[in-house]
């Protein structure tokens, strides 16, 4: 069977990468450019094959992704594999050495933004799903393919659709196709985020009367936050990483003559099972509540918090990643389970109770940078991985 689904892998590659360039070749820049473009491709190859599919939209009609439904003909829960076809902005296009949206293949890399992340992963799912359709009634419950158009935003519609839409099937989890051929992600540490409002009286600075505007006062509080001291890891957790806290923005004051009586921070802690979004929340009054008495202010500091994340972690033998990492050793690669550092989709999913991996693909270089690329001699090999994952989990032979 494993040598089956390496062939029948390697002979979807060249569809698959054809299917990529095209995505590629529709700028879809969050926040920037139109989506339907880039979803056009995915519907017309879609319907092409006659596998079921249909736009999630927020309640302005606006596309958040697109859905694709194989449901199996015995009962069992639902999977789903998930791609964000949006992408990071280009930055710089003049520092590229190739053209971000030309999504050409060169010495045996796909070239252009989103190529890593994750148009490709992209292709690969929906190529999986019209492998699986001809012998749906074979499957136990269903597998979905969810097409996100609203995951760099860190809006991630797409998924919030998905899992509010009453027609769809909740799924038992999900595999996001993130890149990196070494690691099954599993887990990543959550967030607490906040936007922090510090006060003072306005004032001239020219004026003889000394005034601790916002500004300064907002920077005594990054120096508070910044000597917080956070947990390191607990020996007694079986989470890797600790907690860490970062001050992301700092707004205040306009011109050179006016001490400014408003200043805004944003604050983004990043938490743990054993340092949690109460505990984060807790710290930062009380460095607040320092500030409000060693320079006192006619109005309180205002601590307005953003969105929360929990952390999760699958341990190796809960599914989906004891499906994929078993068919990851299955064609000969050796992974290693991670935790990430940086938050991800999968903490979303995990605030729903829906148990999710968040990285497993091909060799990248470049991920919201300059020059994004994905190398192709892996892709064989990743999509059999996932189609031997998808096959176990829906319990067909």
């Amino acid at each position: 069977m494993r040598e089956n689904l390496q062939q029948a892998a390697e002979a979807r590659t060249a569809s698959v990468v054809e299917l990529a360039q095209e995505l590629i070749r529709r700028p879809s820049r969050a926040g920037i450019d139109d989506y339907g473009p880039v979803l056009g491709v995915l519907e017309d190859w879609l319907s092409a094959r006659s596998l079921p599919h249909r736009r999630l939209n927020d309640d302005a009609g606006e596309p958040l992704g697109l859905l694709v439904e194989i449901p199996g003909g015995r009962p069992g829960p639902w999977w789903t594999l998930d791609a964000c076809v949006d992408t990071a902005p280009y930055g710089d296009e003049a520092a590229w050495s190739f053209a971000p949206a030309g999504g050409d293949v060169a010495d045996g890399w796909l070239l252009g933004r989103g190529a890593a992340d994750s148009k490709l992963a992209a292709a690969m799912f929906c190529h999986i799903a019209a492998d699986l359709a001809p012998r749906a009634q074979t499957l136990h419950g269903g597998l979905a393919v969810l097409l996100d158009v609203d995951e760099h935003t860190g809006g991630f519609g797409g998924a919030r659709a998905y899992l509010a839409d009453e027609a769809a099937a909740r799924p038992a989890g999900v595999m996001i196709g993130y890149p990196g051929l070494d690691e099954v992600v599993v887990g990543g540490r959550g967030l607490w985020r906040a936007t922090i409002v510090v006060h003072a009286p306005s004032g001239h600075s020219g004026s003889s009367r000394t005034v601790v505007g916002a500004i300064s006062r907002a920077a005594h509080l990054v120096r508070l936050l910044d000597a917080a001291e956070l947990p390191g890891v607990n020996a007694a957790s079986a989470f890797p990483l600790p907690p860490k806290l970062s001050v992301t923005s700092f707004h205040g004051g306009q011109g050179f003559s006016v001490t400014p009586d408003r200043c805004e921070l944003n604050v983004d802690v990043r938490t743990v099972p054993t340092f949690d979004a109460h505990d984060a929340e807790t710290l930062v009054r009380e460095a607040v509540a320092r500030l409000d008495a060693e320079l006192p202010a006619p109005r309180p500091t205002e601590v307005v918090p953003v969105v929360t994340w929990p952390p999760f972690r699958l341990t190796e033998d809960e599914q989906p990643a004891a499906a994929l990492l078993g068919a990851a050793a299955g064609a000969g690669l050796t992974v290693r389970a991670k935790t990430a550092g940086p938050s991800n989709i999968g903490n979303l999913l995990a605030g729903e109770g829906i148990a999710a991996t968040a990285g497993f693909g091909v060799p990248y270089e470049g991920l919201h940078g300059i020059d994004e690329r994905a190398h192709l001699a892996a892709l064989p090999t990743v999509y059999a991985v996932y189609h031997r994952a998808v096959l176990d989990l829906l319990r067909a032979g």
